[in-house]
């Protein structure tokens, strides 16, 4: 489950999508989200998800993309079996096409929700990310902690998984055992996660005294964000496709 964090993880590539500008490239995922959100029969789910893979497939992250489905197995087994067993149930315990075909539409949501996310993240680098929501009108300090809280959700993933690794080479039994047993057994896993994480975000503090962080009202940037013909006409494809998805759903 820890591979479902890959996909928030910026991978440095040069590529058309990695070019693109946040804000062109935000609107795209947000439309794409809300594409999963309004519909809920298989097949336009389906076709969400399969829009998605040439755009991976231009960032060359597919293997990121799929280490993170993998990640994310788990979790898609539970939405189908809980959907399935309360559709069964309201039912009056009837199991029929319509109950399994609902329960993959939820199960594909899901994944597209995950696909949605991963392209986004996998293809914007955090610092113009961070620019991005500075135009957006939000504090640095704000736009400064999300872009923290980003950059450290996949380092804490592998640190918790060399953690488990290093406990199982010492005989630790993640596997084994009733529900209850399983649970006691990640404790010598957290507790030395959150160990390290504490003196992390010390050492973080620190470089960021050292640094003057907060000390100047007015910030200026390295870089600055600009729209080029690209972007524009990604903004323009994407305000058409939100149209179609709109008159598709509520017209049709």
């Amino acid at each position: 489950m820890m591979s479902m964090l890959e996909g928030l993880k910026y991978t440095a590539i040069s590529s058309p999508l990695h070019r693109l500008d946040p804000r062109p490239k935000s609107f795209m995922v947000l439309t794409l989200f809300l594409a999963t959100v309004l519909y809920s029969e298989l097949i336009p789910l389906v076709l969400v998800m399969l829009i998605q893979i040439p755009l991976l497939a231009v960032a060359k992250v597919v293997g990121q993309w799929l280490r993170t489905l993998r990640g994310a197995a788990v979790f898609s087994v539970f939405i189908f079996a809980t959907n399935l067993l309360a559709n069964y149930i309201y039912q009056e315990q009837k199991l029929t096409a319509s109950i399994i075909v609902s329960s993959l539409a939820m199960t594909t949501r899901f994944l597209a929700l995950i696909t949605a996310f991963s392209v986004f993240f996998l293809t914007t680098s955090p610092d113009k990310l961070s620019l991005t929501l500075q135009k957006a009108g939000l504090p640095y300090e704000l736009c400064f902690a999300f872009i923290t809280a980003i950059r450290f959700v996949p380092v804490l993933a592998e640190e918790a998984q060399t953690i488990m690794d290093a406990q199982k080479s010492r005989g630790l039994e993640l596997e084994k055992g009733t529900f209850v047993r399983r649970i006691r057994n990640y404790l010598p896993i957290l507790l030395p996660l959150i160990i390290n994480s504490i003196r992390r975000s010390l050492e973080l503090a620190e470089a960021m005294e050292s640094r003057a962080f907060g000390a100047v009202k007015v910030r200026t940037d390295l870089y600055e964000l600009r729209l080029t013909k690209q972007d524009y006409l990604v903004f323009a494809l994407t305000l058409v496709s939100l149209s179609v998805i709109l008159y598709l759903r509520f017209f049709m």
